[in-house]
């Protein structure tokens, strides 16, 4: 399950869920249903994403969900993963690896901003900073993105945890 929680400025508005398959190949298709088929997808500005894979790796195209939206889209991660591992990861034990390999290099490189690590596309570098410093209340990830995790981590696990 994959859960977004959509805001507006700070304030929650709504929850979507879908599914994707692990190590699948889903996500973005899957991203782009869940928000098109919303009640709020007139209002959206921006879709952010906690990491570029989601169920292990099923790898997000931000390219392509960036083209099907019209919106914006920022992949924010606490810490930069070692690329040369996720490369190798990626290549010689998940099928399909090179194909989601070149997704995650597509999608450009990792740049630190405001505490954390980013990839972004229709997105400048300071309303990017800025979007993350004006939705990073309770901590350095932005509110809708540790709110998704908590609903998701309650619903998979039974509880959520501090931890995002």
């Amino acid at each position: 399950m994959i859960v977004g929680a959509v805001y507006s400025g700070i304030r929650l508005e709504g929850v979507l869920t879908g599914r994707v398959r692990r190590d699948g190949v889903n996500a973005t298709r899957e991203i782009s249903r869940m928000v098109t088929r919303s009640r709020f997808f007139d209002h959206l500005q921006v879709i952010l994403l906690q990491g570029i894979a989601l169920a292990g790796f099923n790898v997000v195209d931000i390219g392509a969900l960036h083209q099907q939206l019209g919106r914006a889209v920022m992949v924010v991660i606490r810490r930069p993963p070692d690329q040369d591992a996720v490369r190798r990861a990626l290549i010689e034990k998940v099928p399909g690896g090179s194909r989601k390999w070149r997704l995650v290099e597509q999608a450009g490189p990792i740049e630190p901003m405001a505490g954390l690590y980013v990839q972004r596309v229709g997105l400048d570098a300071d309303d990017a900073a800025g979007l993350i410093r004006r939705l990073a209340i309770n901590s350095d990830i932005p509110e809708p993105l540790r709110t998704a995790h908590m609903i998701a981590s309650g619903v998979t696990l039974g509880e959520s945890r501090h931890r995002v």
